[in-house]
């Protein structure tokens, strides 16, 4: 099952605290088939993840179905490596 991440612009940005970073970190190591959805840095240009999730922040993973997961970094990190990304329900924003 196919994935996207929505993640900020700065692929280039792979320490352990950058938020975009972490969550990607841990599907790749989970070894989920993902597809980067880069969107704007400054907060204000991000209509299209406001439209998708209601709020502002990244990084939002969105399902084949449409439902997306938004959490603080760090839980959507654990969330994967435990291997419950795919468990119902599925957190909205």
């Amino acid at each position: 099952m196919a994935v996207k991440l929505h993640r900020c612009s700065m692929m280039w940005v792979k320490i352990g605290a950058h938020p975009c970073w972490r969550v990607q970190k841990a599907l790749d190591a989970a070894d989920i088939d993902y597809e980067v959805v880069k969107g704007p840095v400054a907060r204000s240009k991000r209509d299209q993840v406001v439209a998708l999730s209601g709020q502002k922040l990244y990084p939002v993973i969105e399902f084949e179905d449409g439902s997306v997961y938004r959490d603080q970094s760090a839980r959507m990190a654990e969330r994967i490596r435990a291997g419950k990304l795919f468990e119902s329900p599925k957190p909205e924003h």
